[in-house]
């Protein structure tokens, strides 16, 4: 790939332009406050962000911070577009991105200017209102159907507007580089376009699992369906040591196994594809041993370990057990089966439980901690895994890279085409 990157965007000069720069602000809000509340002091934010929200976890708002602080700092008029949730092309308060912007501010130090819609009269006056080295946000992306249309004129039609709004384009939205939405696949036929630094060193890296990773090479994989990962395993496969499966979609394996597993999460229609896949692994694929079940899926229920091999039939799987998370470590520390060497390289996507509840975040703990603490090149891989790392407390710099997209990786390393990079390509 031929990719032009923010240096060289730089390198020509930024300072009076207005440079846009797509971003992925997707962040999770607060599942007990949902998205919008009264305003009340029991509602009251607890990050400085309006209207009773609270953000989860602002890591995607992080890990923009470097390419937005490169351009106003060289004196650029920095656009930034997002999408959050999924509203159904029209606007809806509860997917506003005003607490983001008030987030964003506080970790840039600076205003950041708000605009009440994306292409419209608020959007344009608050662009013309930006002095050099300031930034505003556009309102969601997704409140306007042209954004994610399958047909190419409204879709069009829409990027010739956000196109209008910039002379100068910057990706930086790693995680919506898989979808040939407007903002990512056809702003950028518009105007002169950039990866941003976010973008590109997700690039390099997965670049580096897709090609010849160091070996031992261990994947581990959790999330809750195997239809989500099966692509994925068919193309990692060949290249690991090491498959570790857990979370929900190990339930499946299971059945394959001919064990029964309750009323855990089941794909039934993906049974044969998982015996399949365990006939033709060459014992590469580790599943659970024992895992923690529990009566209800509810962070209160009843719960304790059994056999992998013994699930109750009234009860449901909600993590992995010790004796897995044991058996999981000692495989990233002996990689090859008894053979001398521990993983040189780990790829992780996808919880080994409910993390989100206490009771059954043992598993995604002990295997994240195991992680973190080998030696090889580690690489979390978005989505679900990223969140846990970050709400389990772990230390990120443990871990050589975090994604910002948990789909986008898994695509990357399918071997797919993505719009957003292909965009990007000259």
């Amino acid at each position: 790939m031929s990719i032009r990157n923010l240096d060289d965007l730089l390198a020509e000069g930024v300072s009076g332009r207005r440079v846009l720069v797509r971003a992925d602000l997707n962040v999770p809000l607060d599942k007990q406050t949902g998205a919008i509340n009264d305003h009340d002091s029991a509602s009251a934010p607890q990050d400085g962000t309006p209207d009773g929200v609270r953000i989860a976890d602002d890591g995607r708002i992080r890990a923009v911070l470097p390419t937005l602080t490169a351009l106003t700092g060289a004196g650029a008029k920095v656009v930034v577009f997002s999408h959050l949730g999924r509203p159904k092309g029209s606007p809806d308060p509860q997917f506003s991105l005003r607490p983001v912007a008030a987030r964003l501010g506080e970790l840039l130090g600076a205003q950041v200017r708000f605009a009440e819609d994306t292409v419209g009269d608020s959007a344009r006056s608050t662009v013309d209102a930006l002095a050099d080295g300031e930034v505003a946000l556009l309102e969601n992306l997704r409140f306007n159907k042209g954004e994610t249309s399958k047909d190419d004129a409204e879709r069009g039609a829409f990027a010739d507007q956000l196109a209008a709004l910039g002379e100068a384009y910057v990706d930086d939205a790693f995680g919506a580089v898989h979808r040939k939405h407007a903002s990512v696949f056809d702003v950028p036929a518009r105007l002169p376009h950039v990866a941003g630094r976010l973008v590109l060193r997700e690039v390099e890296v997965l670049a580096k699992l897709a090609g010849e990773p160091a070996r031992p090479y261990v994947v581990v994989l959790g999330g809750s369906k195997v239809s989500d990962k099966l692509a994925v395993i068919e193309a990692l496969l060949p290249k690991v040591d090491r498959l570790l499966i857990g979370g929900g979609m190990c339930f499946t394996f299971l059945k394959a196994q001919g064990h029964e597993v309750g009323t855990s999460l089941l794909e039934k229609e993906m049974v044969e594809t998982c015996r399949n896949l365990l006939e033709r692994s060459e014992g590469k694929i580790m599943l659970p041993v024992d895992v923690v079940v529990a009566d209800a899926f509810a962070p209160d229920a009843a719960h304790d370990t059994v056999r992998a091999d013994a699930i109750p039939s009234h009860r449901l799987g909600l993590d992995i057990g010790p004796e897995t998370v044991a058996g999981f470590t000692a495989a990233i520390a002996d990689a090859r089966c008894g053979e001398p060497g521990g993983a040189k390289t780990i790829f992780w996507n996808g919880p080994m439980g409910v993390f989100e509840m206490p009771a059954f975040a043992n598993g995604t703990r002990g295997v994240a901690e195991a992680i973190a603490k080998s030696d090889a090149f580690s690489v979390v891989g978005g989505g679900d895994s990223a969140a846990a790392v970050r709400a389990l407390g772990l230390d990120e710099s443990a871990f050589n890279h975090i994604s910002t997209g948990g789909g986008a990786s898994l695509e990357y390393l399918e071997g797919k085409t993505l719009p957003g990079i292909a965009a990007l390509e000259d």
